[in-house]
This record gives C-alpha cells, sequence and structure tokens, in this order.
C-alpha cells in the first residue's frame, strides 16, 4: 500500500459556544474560543490518500488533481470565512476542529474516489495552531 500526502493552507473564523449553556458556562470551558466577535486561525490541511499506484501512471492520484480537490471541496469554501456563519456545511455544527474535520472528510472521500477509483481517503490532519491539531481516520 502506497500513502501520497498534499498539504493546503487556509484561513478562517469560528467560536466555540454551546447556545444550550449560559455565557458564563461558555466562557468558563471554552476560555476566549468563546468571543461573542469569534476569532481566527491560519490553518494548515494535510490529506493523505492511500491505494497502489497505476501502472500506466504511477500515481496512486495525481497530485495536481488532489490539490485541486482540496481546493474545490475545502479552501474555496471555507477560506477567509466564518465556520459559524459563511460554511453550509458547517451550519448547526459546534465549530471545533473535531466536528470541522468529520465534516471535511464528507467532502473530500466521494471527490478522492471519483477522480481517482482505486485510491481511498486515508487521512486528514487539520493543523489550527502550530501546537494545536487533530487527526481523523475517517472512524
Amino acid at each position: 500500500m502506497m500513502y501520497v500526502t498534499r498539504k493546503e493552507h487556509f484561513n478562517a473564523a469560528h467560536r466555540l459556544y454551546n447556545p444550550k449553556w449560559s455565557d458564563e458556562k461558555n466562557r468558563e470551558v471554552f476560555g476566549p474560543c468563546a468571543n461573542q466577535n469569534y476569532h481566527g486561525h491560519n490553518f494548515e490541511i494535510i490529506v493523505t490518500v492511500k491505494g497502489k499506484p497505476d501502472p500506466d501512471t504511477g500515481f496512486v492520484i495525481d497530485l495536481k488533481v488532489l490539490g485541486d480537490i482540496i481546493k474545490q471541496e475545502v479552501v474555496e469554501k471555507v477560506d477567509h470565512r466564518n465556520l459559524n456563519i459563511d460554511v453550509d456545511f458547517m451550519q448547526g455544527k459546534m465549530a471545533s476542529c473535531e466536528i470541522f474535520v468529520m465534516e471535511i472528510w464528507q467532502l473530500l472521500a466521494p471527490a478522492i474516489s471519483k477522480a481517482a477509483p482505486k485510491a481511498q481517503l486515508h487521512y486528514i490532519k487539520l493543523i489550527e495552531t502550530p501546537k494545536n491539531y487533530v487527526e481523523y481516520y475517517g472512524e
């Protein structure tokens, strides 16, 4: 099994806030991330696809194609946007990185399978800050 990886970058704002809770409890649990005026990050997304190289091209997936898929399915929808307000696939969901990466998986997995039928999305790493990131294997 071969694993190939592509990294992209985007900027987005969000707010961690549970509407079932009081403002005080939200501040207690989420700290400054519950700021009513939101806050932003310079995100990096790392996407790994697995499969066997095609005998004709030598590719598991053309990395240019993978980059285009990530840009079309994710970056163009979230870059310089507010995840809580502007992003359709995040509407009504907690805008934590954990939920965000699961929703991204739902966008990327079918697009990758369509572009490279013998390849499969294996892993997404979403880096929120140099110290904070989530990893997801679609489980």
